[in-house]
């Protein structure tokens, strides 16, 4: 059985996978994604700002599910879960990160691509994990194959996804969900663009819809 949290990912069917280079965007990018319908984002780790995004996102909009990606470390988890993150995502299978946040009782998604991460997750009662890159590990065809001996486990794609295949991933009964940056661009966001962003957002509300009905 799938928790509140991955059921509420399950509805929205996609997750704004976002880069922030300046934490002063945060509040006016979690404005656009709330507006347009996906209150949601994967705040990733890549960048300084991202802590201090992910504590304005959360402060402005409590009602945000916001969670931080690209996690490499336990420290960047204590950093994350302290400025609000609800959730982690690391874009491979890490078991030191795994098991740091299922001791703590954190959401985590890692990231596999093999049988043996899979087997991993499995093992330790995940029900929902990453899947990156999407695009360069066969996508669904290989997610497909993944789940077919590891019933019940949910997929989140991230890497590749786009308004144009997304169709071809959420009508793939493994897949939980997508994680996609076609709508909130770092160019968009360096460039003040939070309108086009919203739209874009509103869109992909719509594209799910369709979808999945």
């Amino acid at each position: 059985m799938l928790n509140q949290m991955e059921t509420t990912i399950q509805k929205m069917g996609v997750v704004p996978v976002v880069v922030l280079e300046s934490a002063r965007d945060a509040v006016p990018l979690a404005e656009a994604l709330c507006e347009g319908g996906l209150p949601c984002a994967e705040v990733t780790f890549r960048t300084a700002a991202a802590e201090e995004s992910i504590r304005k996102m959360t402060e402005a909009y409590p009602q945000m599910l916001v969670g931080a990606g690209t996690v490499l470390t336990t420290a960047q988890v204590d950093q994350a879960v302290a400025a609000g993150a609800k959730f982690i995502v690391s874009p491979g299978f890490d078991s030191e990160i795994v098991d740091y946040c299922l001791e703590k009782e954190i959401p985590v998604f890692p990231g596999c691509v093999t049988p043996s991460e899979v087997a991993q997750a499995v093992k330790r009662g995940l029900r929902v994990v990453k899947f990156f890159p999407a695009a360069q590990f066969g996508g669904v065809g290989t997610i497909k194959a993944l789940a077919a001996p590891y019933v019940g486990l949910k997929f989140m794609p991230t890497g590749g996804v786009n308004a144009g295949n997304l169709e071809s991933y959420l009508t793939c009964a493994p897949i939980l969900a997508c994680g996609g940056s076609w709508m909130v661009k770092s160019d968009l966001i360096k460039q003040g663009k939070f309108e086009e962003i919203k739209a874009m957002t509103e869109e992909a509300v719509d594209l799910v819809k369709q979808i999945r009905g």
